[in-house]
């Protein structure tokens, strides 16, 4: 072979040898590129494609009343997923699913032509839904079970405990507020599915959060229910925008009921607006009108510049202050101090804030609470609004007397009134008793807090019992009447600003009642608010009757005793009256069994003790039967079974 033919097949070794190295030196930098450079970067996509991580909460805590009853608990319920890749004839599969749940067929389209790997098509579906699409046997949906929250009241108590979200963290009231305690357990499973995204196998579950926690209230089921029933009974029936009702135990300051109008459904809150969720007890501020007088009653006691005999004059009706004209709705001479607060009048209020002084009326303003949170437990509290001295008019002094000028929540206002019904302690409102944990171990316990002391308990005393005048027959307010208990309360009738004319309107009023049973001992204070009720706006005649029903179905309740020796005159037609006839009718005669009815349970047993008699009481209130019947002749051993009721 000539040399010229070896040279050649050396050169095409050459450069073979040289291709090679080249293609092993690209997939070199190549492999460099994406095993060092990127590596990090692929790995965590392909961990995506392959792998994946599912979170779910698990059940919140329970949530209940004082007395153990349930007003919110999670329970299981179905949901339904789709895997998007799985499905073949998306829009047969869309048409099938959209009339099973009653979904758009465009909305379910959407879902099912996703491009991620798991879709929800919907959460929490009812029972019903379920097992229409199950029916179905569809390529690509699949089913599970999740938590929902459920609140078996439905209404009653819903702007307290608030709601929560379809992934079980809290939005509204008492589920936002301790959201942190009630959350489940968060839970982590790192999965790995193949190519169509079906699951194949997770590890251990990873717990990231613990808990939950049960919550118990201050709030009484079957007063919350009574107050709301009331209440809405008495929007309707006044044609009011909205209402409020609350009732709070003055010596602790626990929320017993705390009832808004309008009202909704805490499973199905999202059919309602927003403006439908607001508790407006710790939201809303409204000027307090006449309420306030009551608050100006104790300052000036306080500082002893008037008595309840302190003798004002009133103006004929009219009082003159620099260009403005205040005027009563009655013309009003001279007054004694009680009867100016049983009349509400605008001018006695005048006079005795005159003796007080701006500066001393505003001070004790503040030390009612009024310009500053209560601190309750619960979101979205607003302080209302006080101006400082130095910027309000001659005029707009004198006006805040009786409540213009100043704008308060009606938490507010309810706890001022319960530093009068407790001898002058301004308490902390709360709602939450206790946390507990699943094993009933208390985890947390909440206690009666004293903001300050405000008055004396001898103030104190003084100002309720000119507030009992109120309610008795000439005073604003004889319908707040409770037979079998003394009452004090105070009536406000409130102008509201009209937005567009930035003046008081004539036709727009905020109608209260506040008050207290027993005013001798005081265990309930409530609050009663109603928005531009129609007709009569005046808080003694819409607001007072709901504080009655209430009052007297919550003092049964709480098995309250009625007073002693009943001072209140009553009108109409009460059964106690005609009680009373038939006594005077039937007088008692020697060695028989008297006539009991009308007598409360004390009254009885004293009675039965004179005589020698053995008593059977059955229920509480006032005698409505007895036997053996009025009359009978005494025996030795004789057993009397008396029956009482409630009062009202």
């Amino acid at each position: 072979m000539s040399v010229k033919p070896k040279k050649w097949i050396r050169i095409r070794i050459y450069i073979t040898g040289i291709c090679f190295l080249l293609v092993l030196g690209v997939i070199f930098l190549r492999a460099y590129q994406l095993q060092i450079l990127k590596g990090d970067q692929l790995s965590s996509l392909a961990r995506e494609d392959y792998s994946g991580i599912l979170t779910f909460t698990t059940q919140r805590g329970t949530i209940f009343d004082r007395n153990g009853e349930v007003l919110a608990l999670s329970i299981d319920v179905g949901s339904i997923y789709c895997y998007p890749k799985r499905i073949t004839d998306t829009v047969k599969t869309a048409t099938l699913v959209a009339r099973a749940l009653d979904m758009g067929k465009r909305d379910v389209l959407k879902k099912l032509k996703s491009s991620r790997p798991f879709v929800w098509i919907k959460r929490k579906a009812t029972p019903e839904e379920i097992k229409r699409v199950r029916e179905l046997h569809l390529t690509g949906i699949g089913f599970t079970d999740e938590s929902r929250r459920y609140y078996p009241c439905m209404e009653t108590g819903a702007h307290v405990i608030g709601f929560a979200s379809q992934d079980n963290k809290g939005l509204e009231g008492i589920e936002l507020q301790y959201n942190q305690y009630l959350e489940g357990k968060e839970i982590r499973l790192n999965g790995i599915r193949d190519a169509l995204g079906r699951p194949l196998v997770f590890d251990e579950p990873e717990v990231e959060k613990q808990g939950p926690f049960n919550l118990i209230l201050t709030l009484d089921k079957e007063i919350s229910y009574k107050a709301r029933k009331t209440l809405r009974d008495a929007v309707e029936r006044s044609g009011a925008r909205s209402g409020v009702c609350m009732v709070v135990r003055p010596q602790t300051g626990e929320i017993l009921a705390m009832a808004v109008v309008p009202e909704f459904n805490p499973n199905i809150f999202w059919q309602f607006k927003p403006y439908e969720w607001r508790n407006r007890a710790v939201t809303d501020c409204f000027e307090p009108g006449s309420t306030f007088k009551a608050f100006l009653l104790a300052a000036a006691l306080e500082e002893g510049l008037i008595t309840p005999e302190t003798v004002l004059d009133c103006e004929d009706g009219h009082y003159t202050i620099g260009s403005y004209t205040i005027s009563d709705r009655r013309a009003f001479g001279m007054l004694k101090v009680s009867d100016i607060i049983k009349f509400s009048s605008n001018i006695g209020a005048i006079k005795i804030g005159q003796r007080l002084g701006a500066s001393r009326s505003h001070s004790y303003i503040r030390r009612f609470g009024f310009g500053e949170q209560t601190g309750i437990d619960f979101p979205g509290e607003r302080k209302g609004s006080l101006k400082p001295i130095k910027d309000t008019s001659l005029v707009g002094q004198n006006t805040l007397y009786f409540g213009q000028g100043i704008s308060v929540s009606l938490l507010q206002l309810a706890m001022a009134f319960g530093a009068i019904a407790n001898g002058g302690h301004l308490m902390r409102p709360y709602l939450v008793k206790s946390i507990i944990d699943q094993r009933d171990n208390t985890i947390r316990k909440f206690y009666p807090v004293v903001r300050r002391d405000i008055i004396s308990s001898e103030t104190a005393k003084q100002v309720r019992g000119i507030l009992e005048g109120v309610v008795r027959e000439g005073g604003t307010a004889p319908k707040a009447a409770i037979r079998g208990y003394h009452v004090a309360g105070k009536t406000g009738t409130a102008q509201k600003v009209d937005p567009v004319k930035k003046a008081y309107s004539n036709k727009k009023f905020m109608a209260f009642f506040a008050g207290f049973a027993p005013s001798d001992s005081p265990e309930i204070v409530i609050l009663v608010a109603l928005d531009e009720p129609k007709g009569e706006p005046y808080g003694g005649i819409v607001a007072a009757p709901v504080f009655r029903d209430v009052g007297c179905w919550t003092l049964n309740r709480l098995n309250v005793a009625p007073s002693l020796q009943q001072s209140i005159s009553y009108p109409i037609e009460s059964p106690i009256e005609r009680d009373e006839e038939l006594v005077a009718l039937n007088p008692d005669l020697p060695g028989s069994i008297p006539n009991l009815k009308g007598l409360g349970v004390r009254d009885v047993l004293r009675r039965a003790r004179r005589l020698g008699v053995k008593v059977v009481v059955k229920g509480s209130g006032l005698a409505v039967e007895q036997s053996p019947a009025p009359g009978t002749p005494l025996k030795k051993q004789i057993v009397l079974t008396v029956t009482f009721r409630p009062p009202c």
